[in-house]
């Protein structure tokens, strides 16, 4: 007696199998791809080898498997040719369909990747077919064949014989080697749009008669993103979960997903800043059964499907989206600015990583909408200075850093600008320093000669950083007081830690560089500081104008905490923030560009 459960099993094929394109008039959404086969088929221009690419599930090997049957095709009479619309009947097209024909040959590339496997298909192609009009080896995941195996396929896939067809897929394009492709015609498949997608769940629903919701086909359409394969395993899964009748419900809580509505009540209270209302409504969706990895990953669906409404409107038409959903959304990307949008966008890819790393994903889920709301309602830079500047900034909560007052003499610069009528500008000029007057006065002394170029100190600096001598460099800077200067003669005061030998190689490191003889000495007494410490005491001034300046202050009031890292002089070049100083005066020597020594930006 046969057991009539195990042979119900047996004869059941799962929808993605049963429902699996047999003609090039199932296959949905490859349009372009057929009409090219078409006009081929037609003027018998059919390429020895094809190379079909495309994600997962859109009919690469199915797309194969037509092609195989079309060029063997012999008709219901057995006098056909090479068709695009193979018939069926014959008994090429069954045994083909059903992977048994001897002369159509399936090779998977993941798991027969080397030299041997290739060599039996060499071997192979010297013999015609036995019974079909061409022998046709389809490759399946081609692009795991190692690299001697592609190279020991390229002169039989250039010139192979007139009865030999070769059909590759692949899911990684990219890493099939470029000898290979220009050897094959190449088909790009594309992913199902989701119009089409959802007529053709729709009509399997209905030939199978499952009662499925269109929004819960609309839910499939979005998991599938384009395969139709996992289009029909998921709706295989649905139509088995809700036990004749789905809906959204059944099909949200079979994909772990979140209520759609709800993920836009969470999102609403994350962007406006609600951290109660927002966690309450992530605890309620976490009690519901949602993940709370998928419940982020939600969110930043929702943060990137606004961001496009904002520039694209026209992307609201999309046929897997509801009205009241399309209306939500509308509404979002006409009150969000663009940029809080990619800030949570960002916040939310961080927080995905910490979730699947955390000891606990809903503890980890919650920080990250605590996150998120604490930065939803922060001022843009602009709105900032405009409260800062106009005086609507808010109390101080303690007393703000006190600063060194700022030299008696004012900096050079604009006098008109200063706080109020432009204070990015009066913060530029307020911490902006004149040139020392070494390195702006103008030269004096003899115009020509090996050491012409050699009037000032600075100069003999920027000769030894232009020879990109760093550790003799480091000691000039920071152990000489220069005394007295002139050129070809040089007096200085050795700072603390000074090497005893540095005068002897300055000496003659610059008559190497020069060709003159200098006089480098050491005295006692009458040094300037060092360049290091001038560095160190300008930077200390820039500092101190810019904790005084009334903007900075207003800007550490309004954020507890911060502190000025770092200032930066204002850059002469740039007019909106150079000081109104004279310009330097030009080199002397066109060949010749001075480097200031005290400027830490060399």
């Amino acid at each position: 007696m046969t057991d009539t459960t195990t042979s119900t099993d047996a004869a059941y094929r799962v929808l993605a199998r049963k429902y699996r394109p047999a003609t090039f008039a199932d296959l949905i959404g490859q349009e372009a791809m057929v009409r090219t086969l078409r006009n081929a088929f037609e003027s018998d221009r059919i390429a020895h080898a094809f190379v079909l690419t495309g994600v997962r599930g859109v009919g690469k090997t199915t797309t194969a498997r037509i092609i195989a049957k079309g060029l063997n095709c012999t008709g219901a009479d057995g006098n056909g040719g090479p068709t695009i619309e193979p018939c069926g009947i014959c008994d090429a097209c069954r045994a083909i369909s059903e992977g048994r024909h001897v002369d159509v040959l399936e090779m998977d590339a993941a798991s027969r990747t080397g030299v041997n496997d290739i060599r039996e298909i060499i071997d192979g192609v010297a013999y015609r077919a036995a019974s079909a009009r061409y022998k046709v080896y389809i490759i399946d995941e081609v692009h795991m064949l190692s690299t001697s195996a592609f190279n020991a396929l390229l002169k039989t896939l250039e010139e192979p014989p007139p009865h030999v067809k070769f059909i590759f897929a692949t899911t990684e394009i990219r890493k099939v080697p470029v000898t290979v492709l220009s050897r094959c015609q190449r088909f790009d498949l594309r992913r199902i749009e989701p119009e089409v997608m959802l007529a053709h769940l729709a009509r399997i629903a209905d030939a199978e008669g499952a009662a499925v919701a269109a929004d819960g086909l609309a839910l499939i359409t979005r998991a599938a993103e384009g395969s139709v394969r996992d289009a029909l395993s998921l709706l295989d899964q649905a139509i088995a979960h809700g036990a004749g009748e789905t809906g959204a419900a059944e099909v949200r809580a079979m994909l772990g997903l979140a209520d759609r509505g709800r993920i836009l009540d969470l999102f609403a209270a994350v962007m406006t800043g609600d951290a109660r209302g927002a966690l309450a409504e992530l605890a309620q969706e976490y009690a519901a059964g949602a993940d709370p990895a998928a419940i982020l990953r939600d969110l930043a669906e929702v943060t990137h499907w606004v961001s496009m409404l904002k520039l694209a409107p026209e992307s609201a038409e999309d046929p897997t989206v509801g009205p009241d959903e399309r209306t939500r959304g509308l509404d979002f990307a006409a009150r969000l600015p663009m940029r809080a949008l990619t800030r949570a966008w960002q916040m939310l890819l961080k927080a995905l990583e910490e979730v699947a790393t955390a000891p606990n994903a809903m503890m980890a889920a919650e920080m990250a909408v605590i996150r998120l709301t604490h930065i939803a309602d922060l001022p843009s830079p602009e709105e900032l200075v405009r409260r800062l500047t106009s005086g609507a900034a808010p109390a101080p909560s303690a007393p703000a850093p006190t600063a060194p007052s700022p030299p008696a003499t004012p900096p050079t610069g604009n006098p008109g600008a200063r706080a109020g009528a432009a204070p990015a500008r009066a913060l530029a000029q307020a911490v902006a320093q004149p040139m020392p007057a070494s390195e702006t006065a103008p030269r004096s002394g003899p115009d020509t000669g090996p050491l012409a170029r050699f009037q000032s100190f600075p100069d003999v600096v920027a000769l030894i950083r232009a020879r990109r001598d760093i550790s003799l460099l480091v000691e000039v800077e920071s152990h000489v007081r220069l005394a007295r200067y002139a050129p070809g003669r040089i007096e200085f005061e050795p700072g603390d830690g000074a090497p005893p030998d540095l005068a002897a190689r300055l000496a003659q490191r610059l008559q190497l560089w020069t060709g003159v003889r200098w006089g480098v000495a050491i005295v006692g007494s009458g040094g300037e500081p060092t360049i290091a410490e001038v560095r160190a005491e300008r930077k200390g001034t820039l500092h101190a104008q810019a904790l005084a300046h009334p903007m900075v202050q207003a800007m550490l009031a309004a954020f507890p905490g911060a502190e000025v890292r770092e200032v930066r002089a204002p850059d002469l070049t740039d007019p909106t923030t150079a000081p109104l100083a004279p310009a330097a005066e030009e080199a002397e020597d066109d060949d010749w560009d001075p480097i200031d020594p005290f400027s830490e930006d060399n």
